[in-house]
């Protein structure tokens, strides 16, 4: 930001540690504030969308899959990977009819996150959609998880008791609250593309 220069870093070099499948590292070498140097490692990533599908009935669509880094199956949202020259919200509408089966009439941007500001430049777009209408879901290969309804104080109970513990599904909690209050409010559209 324009306003901040006294802790601004410079980009002087970047190397490449790793180009795998899935992560992108780099070690860049940037310029300090005092004038000074250092390295920053961290993963590249093209960015993500995560869905909070609101049912008719006030329930939330959530997702229990198995996270090889953790060791653990954890309840989340819909989400996934942008891919190349993918927009948000072609991304999220895509994301939750292949992990879900549900089709939405209605999107709504709500925030965007980066759940791992020390080493990953990720960032998560959040958005709401209602409408939804129930089809096939189509997993990418390899996929396994259960798809399940929660209402919206079973799903902040497992915020707060550590039931849920994943990053975007957390930080959407607070989004949840505040639109069902009406104390925050969403500017719903209609489905652009036929899902």
């Amino acid at each position: 930001m324009s306003d901040d220069p006294h802790l601004t870093e410079h980009t002087l070099s970047r190397e490449e540690l790793l180009r795998g499948l899935f992560l992108h590292v780099v070690r860049d070498t940037v310029r300090l504030p005092d004038g000074g140097s250092a390295t920053r490692e961290y993963v590249l990533h093209p960015g993500a969308v995560a869905v909070v599908p609101l049912t008719d009935d006030g329930r939330i669509v959530l997702e229990r899959q198995y996270r090889h880094p953790t060791g653990q199956v954890m309840i989340e949202l819909p989400a996934g990977k942008l891919d190349a020259g993918e927009s948000a919200l072609v991304c999220g509408q895509r994301e939750l009819l292949e992990e879900t089966g549900y089709t939405a009439r209605e999107w709504a941007y709500a925030f965007t996150m980066y759940p791992t500001v020390a080493y990953s430049d990720e960032a998560i777009q959040v958005w709401f959609a209602r409408g939804l209408t129930l089809g096939e879901a189509k997993l990418d290969q390899g996929e396994f998880l259960d798809v399940f309804t929660a209402t919206p104080q079973e799903y902040l109970a497992w915020c707060g008791n550590g039931r849920i513990v994943d990053s975007k599904t957390m930080a959407a909690a607070i989004w949840i609250q505040n639109v069902l209050a009406g104390t925050w409010k969403l500017d719903w559209q209609a489905s652009p593309v036929p899902a």
